[in-house]
This record gives C-alpha cells, structure tokens and sequence, in this order.
C-alpha cells in the first residue's frame, strides 16, 4: 500500500531552501515521488495519508560513528560480557539510537554480521547497520585493552568484543580478510593512541605504514574502505598518505593534515560528543584517572581542530563515539557543533555528506525518488535552531524503509 506525507516543508539534506507544501510518495520502503500536493492528489484515494501539518520533514540521520556493542563507558569491562548478553544490550542501544532519529549508523568497531542480521529480519528494531567486524590494533595499541601489568600464560595474541591485534602484513592481511568474509562494508584500524585504552599515550603512531597499505589494498578488493582512528596529525598524514578513506576523531590536527584530508578527497568524522561528556562525566562514571588525564590532552584542541578542518574544505562527516551510560546524550553533537558552524553544515553532515561517505549517494541522506524512505518529521525549523534535535520529542515522526516507526502527530 502506498503511503504519502502530506503538507511537507522538505529539507532534502542538501539545499537550504526549504520547500513548503510538498507531498512524498512512498512505496515499498522507497520514495516513489516528491512533488507539490496538487500534483500528488490523485494517489491520495489509494493510499495511508500522514499529514505533516507544514512541518520541517528532513533525511533520517546518519551517525558515522556509532558503538552498538558499547555496552560500558570503559570498554574493557565490555570484554567481560557474555556474548548472549551484549547482543541483548546492543538491542537496547539500537533501538536508542532509532528512537533519536538516527535510521543509519555505521558501526566503529566490534558491529558484526548477526547485529546487521537480527535488524534485517525485524528480532531488532533499530537503525540500518554499516558494520566492520572487529577493528585491528597492534599489539599494544588503542584496540590491545589488556594493561600494562595484565599477565597472560599465552600472550600470543589478543581478541576482545571490539577489537583484535594484528602485527605484520600477513596477519593485517588475514585478518582484514576474515572481517570482510563475515560482511563487513568497511575496515576500521587504530593508527594512533587513544583515550579509553589502558597502555597507550595519544601520541604514540600505531600500525607500519605497510600494514595500513595492506588493510587498504585488501578492503579494496571488496569494494570496501578503510576507516582509521587517528588522533594526532601525523597520525592523519599516515592514514591518507596511504589510501585511508575516513579518518575518526583528528582531535590535534594541524593545517597540514586538515589540508591532507581536503586533498585526498578523503572525510573526517569529529566526535565531539565524547569529549565533551567524558570531561563532564567521565570520573563520576568510574574511568580511571589515567583515561581522564588523556581526554584532557585532545579536548582543548578538538574545536581547533574543527576550524581547520572547515578553513581546509575537507569533507566532515557525523559521529558521536558514545559508550555506556553516555549513549542517551547522542545528540548533545548538534549543540557542540553549533558552536564552530552553521545549521546547515550539521544538517548536511547527519544526511547527504554522511551518506556519500558509506558510498550510499542518493539512497540515505536525502529525500528523493529512490532513495530509502527513512524519513523525520520535526517540530521547528533545525535551520533555524539545530539543537532542536537534542530533544527527542521534537521528533515528532520517524520512518525508517517506510514504515511508521513512531508517530506523535496526533
């Protein structure tokens, strides 16, 4: 049956100009037409109508780096977690995150072939899922959660939730392979230090440059791309130097890089949320103080780092890399993106930027003939005011493939 969204003030996810009193045809999951009501009226008589009332009808969202398995704000207590448990949890966070308006998220690490197959076959009702099997970390690196004094009677290697280790072409070759056999739609590397890892510094480079040739050469062969963490600039330089397509975080950027990422055609995909609720939250939450002590060393530069990327041109995606107890404030990343730039960049980073970012150009991210009916309705113009987003119930519609997933018209 067909469904049309009546009275639409359509943002496509790229122009700023709205246009009022639009109707959208959907069928089968996909949006069939977009026009004005007069040209759509004669599909009303055969179809479930919604009416939007003039109200702002915008792409579902697109968070770009997302946890769907994390679970706890520190992740090696993740480790701990029964397989059958964390799956029950990961439900949780995806229904979450849906409920937020977020119909697309690509997972950053650990997201895995039987999340993407509970959310196909409806055991879950959550976002769609762009996942990358676990994420590869040298030994000792940001994704080696095992500290400095964790003693192993066979530390021949380490394999967690999230993250296993790699050392040397072959075994970076193995195991880029063995995540794209299960399905994964992109690679994701550690190359720098980070926050929640219990051995290394931030500055510390992670991962040969051959090895991230590999991992790059590999993914390529399945039409796959590789996404890296990577905090320092150097770090930066490393990763798109040598074919990186998404770099995470780039909290100590410096012009260099910013501009290495803008001529590379490559995305940076800030996550400012994170920052800001660890330094917030973080202690009260029981990280340990070793973990706030590096959130402290990229947080003062992460909005810096913003700018550079904005003044360079690169591409800037939307990711929010929240964990645990954090995962409700989600959409805190409007309100602190606010602060760098304007609404209609955020906009088009939660939508079309994002969308051709996962290579899903006029299918996620906006609102046209074929593209995925995943679809909001929102009280206020987000134009206007982003951090209208912040508050779920602003969000008064969500579709997702078509189908109703909450409406609170009335």
């Amino acid at each position: 049956m067909l469904l049309v969204l009546e009275n639409c003030a359509i943002f496509d996810g790229v122009s700023e100009t709205i246009a009022d009193g639009q109707a959208i045809v959907i069928e089968d999951g996909l949006i069939r037409e977009v026009g004005d009501s007069d040209t759509t009226a004669a599909l009303r008589s055969e179809a479930q109508r919604i009416d939007a009332g003039g109200r702002f009808v915008m792409p579902g969202m697109i968070d770009a780096h997302f946890h769907a398995y994390g679970i706890e704000l520190n992740p090696v207590l993740v480790d701990r977690i029964a397989p059958e448990l964390r799956g029950l949890h990961a439900r949780r966070i995806l229904e979450g995150a849906l409920q937020r308006g977020f119909t697309t998220i690509r997972d950053a690490a650990g997201g895995d072939v039987s999340l993407a197959t509970a959310l196909r076959t409806g055991l879950i009702d959550g976002p769609r899922l762009f996942y990358p099997g676990l994420a590869i970390s040298q030994t000792g690196g940001h994704g080696d959660l095992r500290a400095p004094d964790h003693y192993d009677a066979c530390a021949c290697a380490y394999c967690g939730a999230m993250a296993v280790v790699a050392d040397g072409p072959d075994e970076m070759r193995k195991m880029v392979r063995e995540q794209l056999r299960t399905g994964a739609t992109h690679i994701k590397l550690f190359v720098s230090g980070g926050v929640l890892s219990p051995s290394d510094p931030i500055w510390m480079n992670q991962l040969s440059i051959e090895e991230i040739r590999i991992a790059v050469a590999e993914a390529d062969t399945r039409r796959a791309y590789v996404m890296a963490h990577a905090h320092t600039n150097e770090a930066v330089l490393r990763c798109v130097g040598n074919g990186v397509r998404s770099i995470e975080h780039a909290t100590l950027l410096e012009d260099s890089g910013a501009q290495a990422i803008a001529e590379a055609d490559a995305f940076a995909v800030p996550t400012l949320a994170v920052i800001e609720t660890i330094r917030a939250s973080g202690a009260s939450l029981g990280l340990p103080p070793a973990m706030i002590d590096k959130m402290r060393e990229v947080a003062d530069q992460a909005n810096i780092s913003y700018e550079r990327l904005r003044a360079a041109g690169a591409k800037i995606g939307f990711g929010t890399d929240l964990l645990g107890k954090l995962m409700p404030q989600q959409s805190i990343e409007f309100r602190l993106r606010r602060e760098t730039c304007r609404p209609i960049e955020i906009l088009r980073s939660a939508t079309s930027v994002n969308a051709a970012l996962l290579r899903m150009e006029g299918r996620l991210g906006t609102i046209a003939p074929g593209a995925f009916a995943d679809i909001l309705i929102v009280e206020g113009n987000p134009l206007d005011d982003v951090t209208l987003l912040e508050k779920h119930e602003n969000i008064r519609c969500i579709l997702r493939d078509g189908r109703i997933v909450r409406n609170a018209l009335g």
